[in-house]
Formats: structure tokens, C-alpha cells, sequence
């Protein structure tokens, strides 16, 4: 049985560099730039590309799984520090905030997500953020903030419709609107 070995430096700088270039050439031009495209933008030879993602659906699956590790981080810390005495409303509503900023910034992870469907290799940042979410809503929920019926399908459901290629004033005025639906205080039970 033979160890695997680390990976060296280089490999590490030339993937961050992929992913970095495939980020900005699928924002710029759509889910179906050529790879030859991203290699020229990362600076590498597309032989280096294809030896770190032999295809193109790896190299958007890589993207679409470092935002949602990304989206996972941000609502574990979220939880911690209702954990540590912060208001659950609060927590939900600036990670609200933050996530739609990120897809705003992001489009790559937007347009690979909706051109390449899930990838089971998310499924364990996808399981920690659902996992936190919840945790987050019933936080609230206890507090009696946030409305008894709000879920975390709730949650995704409010990213999915969420105006990120719109401006910054727009998304606000986006989050201004949909928040109160989750609050006890801006509706009655049905």
C-alpha cells in the first residue's frame, strides 16, 4: 500500500490559480467558456489544467463546493456566536445578507450550480449548513422572533429568488422586503 504524497507548492499555487481564473471567465463569459480560455487566464498550460480537473463539469463542481464550504463556514460561525449570547434574528438576517452578496460577487458558483445541477461532493458542506440553519431558525423560533413555520427550505428558497444581478441598493431593497416574512412580528398565523 503506498501513502499518498502531499501535493507540491506549485500545484497548490496553479489549482488556486484555476479556480480563480475559471471564477472570473465564467462570470464573464457564461458556464460554457472553453478550458483553453480559463488556462490562458490562469496563466497555466491547459495540459496543467486537465492533470488538476480532467474535465470541465470537475473544474465547475470544484467552484460550485468551495462556495458552498464557503456558505457552510459562514452559518457555523453564525451559530457559534448565538452560541455565545448573539441575537438569532440578527444572526439569520446578516448571514441573509452575506449570502447574497457572495452569489452577487459569484456568478460562477450561480451559473455552474444552475448549469451543472448538485454534485455529491457537497453534500457534507450542503448537510453542515442546513444543519446550522436549522440551528439558527430555531434559535430565533425560541426567541419568538422568528415566525414558527420558517425552515431552512424557507432559507434556500429566499437565496434561490434572490436579485443577485441586480445593484447593491437593489439586493437591500430585496432583503428589506422578504425579512419581515420571517419575523413573528410582521404576520399572523394562517
Amino acid at each position: 500500500m503506498t501513502e499518498a504524497k502531499a501535493p507540491r507548492a506549485d500545484a497548490i499555487r496553479n489549482r488556486r490559480k484555476i479556480l480563480s481564473a475559471a471564477r472570473a471567465q465564467i462570470t464573464a463569459h457564461g458556464p460554457e467558456v472553453g478550458m483553453n480560455e480559463i488556462a490562458a487566464a490562469a496563466g497555466v498550460a491547459v495540459g496543467t489544467l486537465y492533470r488538476h480537473f480532467p474535465t470541465k463539469a470537475d473544474l465547475v463542481a470544484a467552484i460550485v463546493a468551495e462556495y458552498v464550504a464557503q456558505v457552510a463556514d459562514d452559518a457555523e460561525a453564525a451559530c457559534e456566536r448565538v452560541a455565545a449570547g448573539a441575537d438569532a434574528t440578527g444572526e439569520i438576517t446578516a448571514f441573509l445578507r452575506r449570502v447574497v452578496e457572495i452569489s452577487a460577487t459569484n456568478h460562477a458558483a450561480k451559473a455552474a450550480a444552475q448549469a451543472l445541477g448538485a454534485d455529491p461532493r457537497v453534500q457534507a458542506d450542503e448537510h453542515r449548513a442546513s444543519t446550522a440553519l436549522a440551528t439558527l431558525i430555531r434559535a430565533g423560533q425560541d426567541d419568538r422572533n422568528i415566525h414558527p413555520d420558517v425552515t431552512v427550505d424557507d432559507i434556500y428558497l429566499l437565496f434561490s429568488t434572490a436579485p443577485t444581478d441586480r445593484p447593491p441598493a437593489a439586493r437591500d431593497r430585496w432583503l428589506t422586503l422578504v425579512l419581515p416574512g420571517l419575523a413573528t412580528h410582521a404576520r399572523t398565523v394562517n
